[in-house]
């Protein structure tokens, strides 16, 4: 998950032995300094090493200096703390500010639990992109790039190569279960509009006749939360009874907005304890003053593919018993990472926190468990569901309890 922040300033004080590119190299020391988790920085001096660098790195350039940044950031050992050259800095906020040119990817690194023993495990694959045309889905695994191995690869690396101009194409191999598959995707504008939402009625009379409100969430860019809202004023036009919010595929974004779209779901309590080595260091809760739904039922739906800033909503949706989970264990991504500009417009992407749910529950590696399991015939897409919907026998009905039941 992601905090955008912009931190353009380089230390009034400065020496005349000091040239632009040791300056340039020191902001982004300072950068680690004042935001990284880890304060023993991977169990080394982190003043030492800035010592270090300035008498035997050569910067004599932006690209040494560049290396120089990228040297000292493997030393923490964090493949989410990295350095973006101007270009990809920009592209990172494009990703967030609602398009990309790509496949339609979410990715991240194997983790023990599942098993996985190399390449990078597909998180989610956007609905209606390439990859997900495809075939491609949650818990694939993606073992080359353009004949390139994944195995020693990570993640930012990957989703560089994934990129590219609109209408080029790549050849991953994917691996989903024992089946290896060779795909020569297309690169397109894949539009990251983060709300489907659509209105499902079930036959009855009187009382017995339900609205279902269904919201599908794709993504946490900067329109998420306004979106959220519009869609539950919509539905809520329409009289809706209860409301499903799926969360399944949605790997996640901007830190704030999964903030804001638990606010409008609670009508108080916490929502996240964000920690560091030394504990919880802050706490974010609502008093109910921005909720907009807090008292319809509501379920919830995840995946493997749910992580990040939608498992901070979810947890803090379940933790609240404001919502019942359905599906299956989360990612477990429980780490926060923020984006830092640099002076010469490159950037810092840097762990800075962890984070727990409202029960204590540290969910990383490990995921959010739900309440119950979904059906592998659950259907995945608002048409679907709403087609579901309309059969008693079908698998939106659990253990004969509606699956929007209060």
């Amino acid at each position: 998950m992601l905090v955008m922040l912009v931190s353009a300033t380089v230390s009034k004080t400065s020496s005349l032995a000091l040239t632009e590119e040791n300056l340039l190299f020191l902001e982004a020391w300072r950068t680690i300094d004042r935001a990284y988790v880890d304060k023993n920085f991977n169990g080394q001096s982190w003043f030492r090493y800035r010592e270090n660098a300035l008498r035997n790195e050569p910067m004599n350039n932006r690209e040494e200096t560049y290396m120089a940044i990228r040297k000292m950031l493997s030393t923490l050992d964090d493949p989410f703390t990295r350095f973006l050259e101007p270009e990809k800095f920009k592209s990172l906020r494009s990703g967030t500010q609602g398009a990309l040119t790509g496949v339609g990817l979410s990715i991240g690194y194997p983790t023990i639990y599942r098993g996985s023993s190399g390449g990078l495990v597909v998180i989610s694959a956007a609905p209606g992109g390439p990859a997900y045309r495809a075939g491609i889905s949650s818990g694939d695994v993606i073992l080359a790039i353009d004949d390139l191995s994944t195995e020693s690869m990570g993640i930012y690396d990957a989703a560089e190569r994934l990129q590219g101009p609109e209408g080029t194409s790549v050849e991953v191999t994917i691996q989903s279960g024992t089946e290896i598959k060779h795909l020569a995707l297309p690169r397109e504008k894949v539009s990251l509009n983060p709300v489907k939402s659509r209105l499902c009625e079930i036959p009855g009379s009187g009382k017995d006749a339900s609205r279902i409100g269904y919201i599908k969430l794709t993504t946490f860019n900067q329109n998420a939360s306004g979106a959220v809202k519009e869609a539950i004023e919509t539905l809520r036009s329409d009289n809706v009874n209860a409301f499903v919010l799926d969360l399944r595929d949605n790997s996640g974004g901007l830190f704030p907005e999964g903030i804001e779209i638990a606010k409008i779901w609670l009508d108080k309590g916490v929502i996240v304890y964000i920690c560091d080595s030394r504990g919880v260091r802050d706490i974010y809760d609502t008093d109910g003053s921005n909720a907009l739904a807090t008292s319809e039922p509501l379920a919830v739906l995840v995946n493997k593919g749910t992580a990040s800033a939608s498992e901070i909503l979810a947890g803090a949706l379940k933790d609240n018993k404001r919502a019942m989970l359905f599906g299956e264990p989360t990612f477990g991504k429980g780490k926060i990472q923020s984006v830092f500009e640099l002076s010469d417009g490159s950037g810092l992407a840097v762990t800075v926190a962890s984070y727990e749910t409202p029960s204590h529950t540290d969910i990383d590696k490990v995921g959010i468990i739900p309440d119950r399991p979904l059906p592998t015939s659950f259907p995945k897409d608002e048409e679907g569901f709403c087609s579901c919907l309309q059969e008693p026998a079908s698998a939106c009905y659990l253990n004969g309890v509606k699956l929007f039941s209060r």
